[in-house]
């Protein structure tokens, strides 16, 4: 069997999430992968990968759906990460082949069996698809990335009749930063709506700087407008499982706890003892938030 996946492409490189979703592939035998748009060389250079397939087309999820149905007789398997830009346009495509998508899989039992989480991730559902395409996007926290380096796959550019929807693509807009993806970072520093305002949440940076740490923020502290939206973690965010996870001004709600944690070392900063974030916390500290940061980032020589 081969399977192709779809994948994304920032700033010249292949994203962790998509590296993920390769290895996930690998389970099904050979690997092709798809870029849209420039970063093929960047994907040819992915271990695993036997060749890329290059569509000098705009990122619009109907397009990209319509071409990757078009290619779909070639494949067993049709993947992409669980990110927002997998999430759009998967769905999409089980669409036009109809059948069933699978989404946010966390492990492959075989290749009609998958395992995927269920009530904002307090219970695993083991799911079986009988359809001749399976059509599934990946959580990438719970695969191992593909190395960025080390494949040699051939390049091949691919074209299909595809329709124009009545859309337009302007642009895409990209934050900047020195710190880490918030997917891929080692550790992650994540502020809530404890933080009380924006200008507060800045506590955080210094502390994020010195451990190299990116930061993350609850749907509360999103909501009041405290960080853009692509800091969120949670069910409705982005899924982390850093090495190190800290949590602060955090209640710990359902919809945050499904986004982290299958973190491997969780630390809780809130100033209610009760609050559920203390109940996947390895570490709990309570208190005053804004007497213990400027602790913490002084032990920590900021």
């Amino acid at each position: 069997m081969t399977s192709l996946v779809l994948v994304e492409i920032e700033n010249g490189a292949v994203k962790q999430a998509s590296r993920s979703a390769v290895t996930a592939a690998r389970a099904f035998g050979e690997v092709d992968v798809l870029v849209v748009g420039p970063g093929a060389d960047a994907a040819a250079r992915v271990e695993g990968v036997r060749k890329v397939l290059h569509a000098d087309l705009p990122p619009l999820a109907e397009t990209i759906a319509a071409l990757i149905a078009d290619r779909a007789p070639d494949y067993s398997h049709l993947l992409a990460a669980a990110t927002a830009f997998g999430k759009n346009v998967l769905p999409r495509l089980a669409g036009l082949l109809d059948v069933q998508p699978i989404t946010e899989v966390v492990d492959i039992l075989d290749a009609e069996t998958f395992v995927r989480p269920i009530y904002a991730g307090n219970a695993l559902s083991t799911v079986r698809s009988r359809d001749a395409k399976k059509v599934l996007t990946v959580r990438g926290a719970n695969f191992l990335p593909a190395a960025s380096e080390g494949g040699a796959a051939g390049i091949e550019e691919v074209s299909a009749a595809v329709e124009v929807p009545d859309v337009e693509f302007v642009g895409v807009e990209l934050t900047k930063s020195d710190r880490p993806e918030l997917e891929s970072a080692r550790v992650v520093i994540s502020g809530g709506r404890g933080l009380k305002d924006a200008a507060n949440f800045k506590l955080l940076e210094p502390i994020a700087d010195r451990l190299g740490a990116a930061i993350g923020a609850s749907r509360a502290a999103v909501d009041s407008g405290f960080a853009p939206n692509e800091m969120q973690v949670g069910q409705t965010g982005k899924i982390v499982a850093p090495d190190l996870y800290i949590a602060v001004g955090l209640s710990g709600a359902i919809q945050h706890l499904a986004g982290m944690k299958d973190s491997k070392t969780i630390v809780a900063i809130n100033s209610d003892p009760e609050a559920p974030i203390f109940g996947v916390a390895d570490y709990g500290l309570v208190g005053d938030l804004f007497e213990i940061l400027p602790q913490l980032r002084t032990q920590l020589g900021g």
